[in-house]
Order: C-alpha cells, then structure tokens, then sequence
C-alpha cells in the first residue's frame, strides 16, 4: 500500500488549494479514505472522510467548517481535498489516510505528508 499526497504549497489568506493522494497497491474503490493534517506542535487532526460509497464527512470544527471538501475517483485511484478561504491556522502538513482491515487485523496506513503554508 502506498499514498502520496501532493498539491501542498505556500498561498496567501483567501487563497484555495487542490491536495491530491494518488493510491496504489490495494482495491482503492473498496475503502474509504481519509484526510487529516497536523499542525505545529498539535496532534493529527481528521479534516475530511470519504466512504467506499462516496458517501462524505466532513469535520465541524468551527475552524474549518465549511470551506473543505473531499473527493475520490476510483478510476483514478486518486483522492482530493479541496480548500477555501484559506487561513494562517490551516498551516500544517496534510496527511492522507486509509485502513485496512486483513484476516481479522487492522493496518492503517499514511502518506508522507503535503506541507501547506498560509501567510501574507
């Protein structure tokens, strides 16, 4: 199982981002997937889950409420979080998730992060 984020990058306040997860070496269309990011000194923070079903949840933190949206595309074994309104406390690394469950053991797995720096 791999994940590799991208899209990351420094943007001004207002500004929005496109991250992508490219996956491979699992069934991508089987598992939901999931995005969450960690800021300086904090712990990872769920931003972001899309089911196998595309069904979305999205988190309610009043830090982030409304302006992040998450999407896959089986065929391209891709998964996206779209960012708006961006904001200097949306400073962290964006980190792309999935797990997966064999013969009755759980493995989660994590990409290597896609930095995102907001600042004027």
């Amino acid at each position: 199982v791999q994940l590799v984020e991208s899209g990351g990058g420094s943007v001004q306040p207002g500004g929005s981002l496109r991250l992508s997860c490219a996956a491979s070496g699992f069934i991508f269309s089987n598992y939901d997937m999931f995005w969450y990011r960690q800021a300086p000194g904090k712990e990872h923070e769920w931003v972001a889950s899309i089911l196998s079903s595309g069904g979305t949840v999205h988190s309610l933190e009043d830090s982030m409420k409304g302006r992040f949206t998450i999407a896959r595309d089986n065929a391209k074994s891709m998964v996206y979080l779209h960012i708006n309104g961006l904001k200097p406390e949306d400073t962290a690394v964006y980190y792309c998730n999935t797990v997966i469950w064999t013969s009755g053991s759980k493995y989660e797995y994590w990409g290597q992060g896609t930095q995102v720096t907001v600042s004027a």
